[in-house]
């Protein structure tokens, strides 16, 4: 059971990995406790948002759409590779998933096949947007791939996690196909080489 850390020690974390945070807004208060609790945490969760040009993409995260407001995760990563912070709390990003999922995170062990949406992931998931269109043939820039593999091992070597910590939402959600474009388990080997 991990506390979530202060939003001053993920800013302090993101830089310390050589993450290149950009802070929009008054992102440390920005949050959706008010419907639910945030924490205890477990892992990170890594997205795409079917979405094209930085700027939008960032407004959109920390604004939210109708039917789904802000913040929609904690951090928007830009084709540029820069993260920007929008909230820092309980995001709406993860949704109800597979509780087997989350017993597997927990002992970092292999993930099951998700099947089920019957658990709160925004409560235990630390949540990064990824500026994508998410159709397979958009491309990830060398940068951005960086950018998500140090802002996932900044957050696993504060917790005292492993690479198994991280999930993409496919993970976690049946019918979800983010991230698309790359493999998580490859994902996992860049973030496990960076946390040795």
């Amino acid at each position: 059971m991990a506390t979530p850390m202060s939003a001053s020690r993920f800013l302090q974390r993101l830089k310390a990995e050589g993450a290149r945070v950009v802070e929009v807004g008054d992102w440390k208060n920005h949050n959706r406790n008010h419907v639910g609790p945030w924490g205890s945490v477990h892992g990170v969760m890594i997205h795409h948002t079917v979405t094209k040009g930085s700027a939008h993409t960032v407004e959109l995260c920390r604004k939210g759409y109708s039917g789904l407001p802000g913040p929609l995760c904690h951090g928007v990563i830009t084709k540029d590779g820069r993260v920007h912070l929008v909230g820092y709390g309980r995001a709406n990003h993860a949704g109800l998933g597979d509780d087997d999922v989350l017993r597997a995170v927990i002992a970092e062990r292999a993930l099951p096949a998700d099947n089920e949406a019957n658990t709160d992931g925004n409560r235990h998931f630390y949540g990064f947007e990824c500026e994508n269109l998410g159709d397979g043939k958009d491309p990830w820039p060398s940068a951005q791939l960086e950018a998500i593999e140090r802002v996932s091992a900044a957050v696993c070597r504060h917790h005292g996690w492993t690479e198994r910590s991280v999930i993409g939402h496919l993970e976690w959600q049946p019918g979800k196909v983010d991230p698309r474009g790359f493999t998580m388990a490859w994902m996992r080997g860049r973030i496990r080489e960076r946390l040795r």
